[in-house]
């Protein structure tokens, strides 16, 4: 099990949680939205600030993981994508990290600029037509 704590107001952000929320059969993924109203509440030892710059993962032994560590892990535990497994290869890492550090720093204006929409307004979060 893989718990993905991840930014419901990005429009890219959400696309690819529903996507991955759609193949896990298995059940495999908790996804948790950090904006929920209740998320302090359920996850105390999440900084929903450091998790909005950087997405964060939890494994079943409570081991943090973070940006492309938690990516990578979704699609495999969905059974999709087996190619970004690459990107954890030793010298590919860096330069993956960097681009996925690249990525989350910008992904609003590059949503903004992919779909038309920065930000999912709150009440729409759940609901973006991409």
């Amino acid at each position: 099990m893989l718990t993905i704590f991840y930014d419901g107001y990005c429009p890219l952000c959400t696309a690819e949680m529903d996507t991955l929320r759609s193949l896990d059969t298995h059940k495999k993924l908790q996804l948790e939205d950090i904006h929920a109203s209740n998320f302090q509440e359920r996850f105390p030892h999440i900084d929903p600030v450091a998790a909005d710059k950087l997405l964060h993962g939890q494994l079943e032994n409570g081991q943090i993981i973070k940006g492309l560590d938690v990516t990578c892990l979704a699609w495999k535990l969905v059974g999709k994508h087996k190619w970004m497994q690459t990107l954890r290869w030793p010298v590919i890492r860096i330069f993956a990290d960097w681009g996925y550090h690249f990525f989350a720093r910008y992904r609003h204006q590059i949503s903004s600029f992919v779909t038309g929409k920065p930000r999912c307004e709150p009440c729409q979060k759940n609901h973006c037509d991409l």
